[in-house]
């Protein structure tokens, strides 16, 4: 069995089949993990959706951003929409309901002990083991997964806690570890979380790291694949695989064979003419390590 780990999607599902075609996807023998933000900003979101849940446990996928805003919309909160959302063909196809309620089941976080690598869409603090990151998780899981689940996306948006502590409770407790998963680049070096800049790190402002370069992490030993960072670059940083190529600005889309050692990468072009943000934006200082 063939396991490949792909990079941000959002709704580049054209891209998508192309790098199953490349890879030589079977989905009798072969798994695929995508590492969140499967919609959005992308022309085909709604398509992504629908192969993802489709696939079955022959897909892995965690959430991303994206894919929590999408839910947030989903139940009614509004007031963050952007102009380069592309969602609306998701809340209003006739089977919306039944997508929402397969992606409310998706982890914030996988680890697969078998193959000593788990999975993230952004990243983890550096105070959380591998183990504690699974529990993390799981609080939030079981918010958005529970009967009250729109309570809990009417107070993820926000920046605040900035530090970790056992003692958080509440929404305040289940934002932050929202943040980790699904937002995190860098931290300030006493380790409060710095979730404004998204640029790449020899851009960074001072006092900064990236959240795998923090000193003494507790998740240093451990494989992680991760997204969310097409401005960071693709490949191997230490322990830690960076997966998000920039697909739907119209660069590629990145895969990394996890299964079998050393790593095979796989990319894809992204066609820009297809893509309608592709042009707004200048391109990544994306450097690959592989």
């Amino acid at each position: 069995m063939a396991v490949f780990a792909i990079g941000d999607v959002q709704g580049c599902y054209d891209e998508l089949m192309k790098m199953l075609d490349q890879i030589h996807f079977d989905p009798a023998s072969d798994q695929i993990w995508l590492a969140g933000d499967l919609v959005n900003r992308g022309p085909k979101s709604l398509e992504v959706l629908r192969l993802a849940r489709e696939l079955g446990d022959r897909c892995v996928c965690v959430l991303g951003n994206h894919d929590l805003h999408l839910l947030a919309n989903a139940a009614g909160v509004v007031e963050f929409r952007h102009h380069m959302d592309t969602i609306e063909p998701v809340l209003t196809a006739p089977d919306s309901d039944e997508l929402m309620h397969w992606l409310r089941q998706q982890p914030l976080f996988y680890h697969d002990s078998g193959l000593g690598f788990s999975m993230v869409h952004a990243g983890l603090p550096p105070e959380w083991t591998v183990a504690e990151a699974i529990e993390r998780s799981a609080e939030v899981e079981n918010a958005i997964k529970g009967d009250n689940w729109r309570e809990f996306f009417a107070h993820m948006y926000g920046n605040k806690p900035k530090r970790w502590s056992p003692k958080l409770k509440g929404w305040d407790r289940l934002r932050y570890i929202t943040n980790c998963f699904t937002r995190l680049r860098y931290c300030h070096e006493d380790g409060r979380l710095a979730l404004k800049f998204k640029g790449a790190p020899e851009d960074k402002p001072l006092h900064q790291k990236p959240w795998f370069e923090m000193p003494n992490r507790a998740s240093q030993d451990d494989n992680i694949v991760f997204g969310h960072w097409s401005t960071l670059g693709v490949g191997q940083y230490g322990n830690v695989f960076s997966l998000d190529s920039g697909a739907v600005w119209g660069d590629t889309l990145t895969a990394i064979r996890i299964d079998e050692h050393p790593y095979e990468w796989v990319t894809v072009a992204a066609d820009p003419e297809g893509l309608p943000h592709a042009r707004k934006k200048k391109p990544a200082k994306a450097r690959r390590w592989f």
